[in-house]
């Protein structure tokens, strides 16, 4: 095993180096192969269950219905009955976040130094679990929602306006936040621009509840401007910066669950929502210049204004549009192919739906399938889709294990710019090791899949790779080295693991 595990190391460095078969040839709809590549690039890896239903409708008819999902369409059952017994899932966010906070401070007050030290690993583990559970919505959402293209742009969206789980009590809030992304990811990117710039989560992450009139703080101003909005080379200064830091003064966070004293000339301006407040008394009410326009000194309102200035800013539709095709495309995307989407966003004042059928209608997409190179969750998801198509997993843990062995837990990315988007960050020998350890494990039994958590019994379960999406579609793109590695495997549990870690299997 560990001879043909080398070997096809050696064909994914290969395949790397720019060798790997990718197909070019314009779509027919009469082939499995090429439909199965592009529903990879659409979901969170292709089924056969998938190929079928795409053959049957059509692409146009499948990407349409994809776009505008169904509400609240559900999960398979036995994946339901995991999301709802997790109850911190439904708990409503401020009520959530204020238990926690009243756990901590109880185990804070203690005066027994043994005692006081349990309280605060419980108040922890009970944090952890929090995240965890977000987590495991997440994934179970990306192996099993029927709203595949949505699931994977709830990702999308997460990374784009990332937050880090461990600072502060962000464990609390990523669940409600990433919830909330996923459900705004297909509509005006104005709205989940709005979303973010009010979420706790955020102002949290980016210190802008710190931030007040004569005590700026800039985190959250240079992000909106530079990760979220115009990008690094949209046009503004440091100027810009600091002006936009004035006009989110007065946002931050209230976990209290009451009103401050306020005197009476702020009271009117005062507003709570769940858990943010503006608080007119931390704001600079002055007028601001900003990309060249004066924002005038109006309180709460100020924001709005320069939320719909940025959303619709040529730059904005530029960065996020790249941003997108590299994400579903290619690291470095046709200039021609974000040409399109951005005159489709600017259209459609950011409809992200039809920006995304722009992107996808575009021949640069077509030409792309197969050459995209996953990173650890498209090629964690994406196996474990292949492995038990809709056979549900009763334990995402061995999961969340992979994704921390392979750098990219849920959640977990420090910096606010998100996990990368590009080869060069995942294509590493040690990532390819690692890789291959987890297909190994994956393609010899249950893994721990089955397993649920807390149960010593794990349910019999056998990957079965060798189906009709297999054949139809795998199986007629593998090149003439994968092929003779798999005929050289001594077990099926071999030739499981040497499939999923084959070069083709990196690529979508």
């Amino acid at each position: 095993m560990r001879t043909l595990a080398l070997t096809l190391a050696a064909l994914v460095m290969t395949a790397l180096t720019g060798c790997a078969t990718a197909p070019t040839s314009p779509a027919t709809g009469q082939d499995p192969a090429r439909d199965a590549l592009w529903l990879d690039r659409l979901t969170w890896g292709a089924r056969s269950a998938d190929l079928a239903q795409l053959r049957r409708q059509g692409r146009s008819t499948w990407l349409a219905a994809q776009l505008q999902p169904a509400t609240n369409a559900p999960l398979p059952e036995a994946a339901q009955a995991q999301l709802d017994a997790l109850p911190s899932l439904r708990e409503p966010l401020p009520a959530l976040v204020q238990r926690m906070e009243a756990q901590r401070k109880a185990a804070d007050a203690l005066t027994d130094d043994t005692a006081k030290a349990e309280a605060q690993k419980q108040y922890q583990a009970a944090m952890n679990r929090l995240a965890r559970d977000a987590a495991t919505r997440q994934l179970l959402r990306a192996l099993y929602a029927p709203q595949q293209l949505q699931a994977q742009l709830g990702w999308f969206w997460f990374n784009h306006f990332n937050v880090h789980q461990y600072k502060h009590n962000l464990r609390a809030m990523v669940g409600d936040y990433e919830q909330g992304l996923h459900e705004r990811s297909l509509g005006r990117f104005r709205d989940l621009l709005g979303y973010t710039a009010r979420h706790p989560a955020m102002l949290r992450y980016l210190d802008n509840d710190q931030n007040a009139a004569g005590r700026l703080n800039e985190n959250y101003a240079r992000e909106l401007l530079e990760l979220h909005t115009l990008g690094v080379d949209g046009g503004y200064s440091q100027r810009d910066v600091q002006e936009l830091a004035r006009v989110l003064t007065g946002l931050g966070v209230n976990a209290s669950g009451s009103r401050p004293r306020l005197k009476p000339e702020h009271e009117a301006g005062y507003r709570l929502a769940g858990l943010t407040e503006f608080h007119p008394a931390r704001h600079d009410f002055g007028d601001k210049q900003l990309l060249g326009l004066t924002i005038k000194g109006q309180g709460e309102a100020e924001l709005d204004q320069v939320l719909d200035l940025l959303a619709r800013h040529p730059s904005t539709a530029r960065h996020v549009s790249r941003k997108l095709a590299q994400y579903f495309v290619a690291d470095t995307p046709p200039p021609a192919l974000v040409a399109r989407m951005v005159q489709r966003w600017q259209q459609t004042d950011g409809r992200l739906d039809e920006v995304l059928r722009a992107m996808v209608s575009a021949p640069e997409f077509e030409a792309s399938l197969g050459a995209k190179f996953k990173d650890p969750a498209h090629f964690v998801i994406g196996a474990v889709r292949l492995a038990y198509a809709d056979r549900v997993v009763l334990n995402t843990g061995p999961m969340l294990g992979w994704l921390g062995r392979l750098g990219q837990s849920p959640f977990n990315r420090q910096t606010p710019d998100g996990y990368p988007l590009d080869e060069s960050a995942w294509a590493g020998p040690g990532q390819l090791n690692t890789r291959f350890e987890i297909a190994r494990t994956l393609g010899s039994g249950s893994a721990g899949l089955f397993k649920p958590e807390g149960d010593t019994r794990e349910r019999p379960a056998f990957p079965q790779l060798a189906q009709p999406l297999y054949f139809d579609a795998i199986a007629p793109r593998l090149t003439a080295a994968t092929r003779q590695a798999l005929a050289a495997a001594g077990s099926q549990q071999e030739w499981n693991g040497l499939l999923l870690s084959s070069p083709e299997l990196m690529h979508r």
